[in-house]
């Protein structure tokens, strides 16, 4: 009578498996280089990985030979990883520890739920996957990923200690998050969704027992041995990284990312798109019975106000922040999912159906994410939209609203991760089809390269009046500093420049005693390419 059970189980299991494999495949891997690295982050990030590995340095993060203590190691060390195993250095190597950490996050997520919430496992690590910013991130060569993979695992752990007692829980907790500290800097946010929820179960207890003696040596066994070894290296460590890359980023606007205090709040309902409005339903729920919740059991229904607080509490801690980038909220997104998917979970116990207006809010946000993903190509072409394209889109977004509508009223909370997994994976085939080669081309400086390397051999790049994107695109594709008029790093002998198109004279007015040609441009971008002849030999000191 046990065996068709266990191999029925066995059977789910692989079916589970292939699923997991195909979307992680298909949402983090397809397509990975389509678009070439793009923004100033991503070259950076990937050249810095680049010149420690050829330095064989695993402790000095290096820019252009220089020290860059901005962020530390992680993303750098799997980058280097990357660049040894994919035979060399490559957009595709650049991302693929995005990938891959997106990918694991996503497996644990499985695992983690089936241990502890079996049943809604698979729907808590595909709707996990399938998350715009989960998407989006996990193509990025960045070290938001890194951080986010090692925060939710650390998360778990600690809640799967909290609900077993089993220390072994508690010591991942600590390993994950020494890894976390080496990704992005000081997790406080740990610690504060852990404070956060001992005070609403009224349990100062459960911080003491948070900090275990042994945990907290494993936590500084993993990520003190580099911060020692690089303030060793580079006094200035310190002060660079502590105290202007974390103290001031938050307290100030040093680094000129500043966004008013609501930002974080539509970035998140961004982030968690196309399952935002379950996830919203979700959130309502856990703060309506929370008081309920933290009066069970330890590891039982608590589970919804422990997740509640992950999601929020890392939006209203950087919405304080005097700088906002979309990144900083990117932990949040895995407690979303999960938030939703026991939801489900509950809902279907229950025998409940999603209400009419809930799932026509679902279903129309579905049909939006398939409508932006036909206009976006044009709108980013700056071109009128065709009439046939038009009634594709709209066919297309009312086919999809009715199909998601009716499936949710008639059979419930069971086929909402199916049905809607269906419109994200026609998005994103179509962004990787149309938006993505428009996004490399206008965006970036990977093309910018080829249309250099189409003039012939040019040993000196330099730029004036461009995006910090080319600059630093351009840094990383050919693999060498570019020197910047804006800083007056002006090369004394023959080079090109990259400028902003219809900038001969200012160039000329610049270099009164040299000769100035346009050679070329890439018109997507707006640039023109100049030859700028070398200094007199008169002014060869100068």
């Amino acid at each position: 009578m046990s065996q068709p059970l266990v191999l029925n189980d066995r059977t789910r299991r692989s079916i589970d498996l292939i699923a997991l494999l195909a979307f992680c495949g298909f949402f983090f891997f397809a397509g990975l280089d389509i678009i070439g690295l793009v923004g100033a982050d991503e070259p950076r990030y990937a050249q810095v990985g680049r010149e420690m590995l050829a330095r064989r340095d695993w402790v000095n993060p290096v820019l252009n030979g220089q020290p860059w203590l901005e962020k530390p190691p992680l993303y750098y060390w799997c980058a280097m990883l990357a660049y040894r195993g994919a035979g060399g250095v490559s957009d595709w190597a650049a991302r693929l520890p995005a990938a891959i950490l997106s990918s694991l996050i996503v497996f644990f997520i499985y695992v983690w739920a089936r241990h502890f919430r079996r049943g809604m496992q698979l729907d808590a690590a595909l709707i996990t996957a399938a998350c715009t910013m989960m998407i989006g991130f996990g193509r990025s060569a960045s070290t938001d990923m890194p951080l986010t993979a090692m925060f939710t695992v650390a998360m778990l752990c600690w809640y799967g200690w909290y609900s077993t007692d089993n220390r072994g829980w508690l010591l991942a907790f600590y390993f994950f998050a020494g890894l976390g500290t080496l990704a992005k800097g000081p997790v406080f946010l740990l610690g504060l969704i852990v404070v956060a929820f001992a005070a609403l179960r009224r349990n100062q207890r459960l911080i003491l027992r948070t900090l275990w003696p042994f945990g907290i040596v494993l936590y500084l066994a993993v990520a003190l041995p580099w911060f020692i070894a690089v303030q060793r290296a580079n006094p200035e460590f310190f002060r660079v990284f502590f105290l202007q890359h974390n103290l001031e980023r938050y307290t100030t606007n040093l680094y000129h990312h500043p966004q008013p205090f609501w930002f974080f709040l539509p970035v998140a309902l961004l982030a968690l798109v196309p399952w935002t409005v379950f996830v919203i339903a979700a959130v309502v729920d856990a703060i309506r019975d929370w008081r309920f919740s933290v009066q069970q059991a330890p590891g039982t229904d608590d589970l919804r106000t422990f997740l509640t607080l992950w999601l929020l509490l890392p939006v209203v801690f950087f919405s304080l922040s005097q700088s906002k980038l979309p990144g900083y909220i990117l932990p949040s997104v895995p407690a979303g999912a999960i938030l939703l998917a026991d939801f489900i979970r509950r809902r279907e116990e229950a025998e409940e159906k999603p209400s009419a207006w809930l799932a026509l809010l679902h279903a129309l946000l579905s049909a939006a994410l398939l409508a932006t993903a036909l206009i976006v190509p044009f709108r980013l072409l700056k071109l009128p939209m065709p009439g046939k394209a038009m009634i594709v889109t709209v066919v297309l977004a009312v086919t999809a609203v009715l199909a998601l509508w009716l499936s949710l009223l008639n059979q419930g909370y069971r086929v909402l991760r199916f049905i809607t997994l269906v419109p994200v994976v026609i998005a994103f085939s179509l962004v990787l089809r149309g938006t993505a080669p428009i996004i490399d081309v206008l965006q970036s400086a990977r093309p910018v390269q080829a249309a250099i390397g189409a003039l012939g051999e040019v040993p000196t790049v330099a730029v004036y009046d461009v995006p910090r994107n080319v600059e630093y695109g351009l840094a990383f594709y050919r693999n060498q500093p570019i020197p910047s008029y804006e800083r007056n790093e002006i090369p004394s002998t023959v080079h090109l420049v990259v400028a902003a198109r219809g900038s001969q004279k200012e160039l000329e007015y610049r270099l009164p005693k040299r000769l100035v040609t346009r050679v070329g441009g890439y018109a997507w971008q707006q640039l023109d390419f100049y030859l700028i002849s070398g200094k007199p030999s008169g002014d060869a000191g100068r």
